[in-house]
């Protein structure tokens, strides 16, 4: 198995943040011997949500308007209700992940974070998982719908909840040592 030490990964994150969905996937990155930048849609901190009350902050290390695709191996977003809101409903967000997408990089996205990914009009033909509760969202964007810890679909990696944040990491670090999905459809 290949060493990803040499991987750069960005985790794409705005205040609202499922707590863990952010900070379990960016320890085991890390774990795992790459780079791990937050990103986020202004410069400071944002912060996390976690128990149905605010969690805590996290230093955000660049802007999405100061990255590039091939600054980065591998895309991350965590879920929570308030941060894809957030992500989705920003132009410059949508259109890095659509362009992250036709990279053909792994991109993950777990629990409410899918929002984004039918927002930049790539859920279309996908098999994919979400939090239940946007399963018709997913659906309705053109997606086959699975119950199931963890899908991954040619390198688009999702997941329901913090409860398969496990199997989610895994798959996400698989994924980078695996590399570009050079057969992926693009949107």
């Amino acid at each position: 198995m290949s060493d990803i030490s040499d991987k750069r990964i960005m985790i794409l994150a705005a205040n609202g943040f499922e707590q863990s969905e952010l900070m379990v996937p960016k320890q085991k990155i890390e774990e795992a011997g790459a780079k791990v930048d937050i990103v986020s849609l202004k410069v400071g901190e944002i912060r996390g949500w976690q128990n149905g009350d605010w969690g805590d902050k996290i230093d955000v290390d660049r802007t999405i308007d100061a990255v590039t695709v091939d600054d980065y191996d591998a895309l991350v977003i965590p879920g929570g209700q308030m941060n894809p809101d957030f992500l989705r409903a920003d132009e410059d967000a949508v259109a890095f992940v659509r362009e992250f997408f036709d990279s053909k990089k792994p991109l993950a996205a777990i629990c409410h974070a899918p929002w984004v990914l039918v927002e930049a009009g790539i859920a279309k033909g996908r098999t994919m998982t979400s939090y239940h509760s946007m399963a018709t969202d997913v659906k309705n964007a053109g997606a086959k719908w699975v119950d199931k810890e963890v899908v991954v679909d040619e390198g688009l990696i999702t997941s329901r909840n913090p409860n398969d944040l496990d199997a989610f990491c895994a798959k996400i670090i698989e994924e980078v040592r695996e590399g570009r999905h050079e057969d992926r459809k693009v949107a």
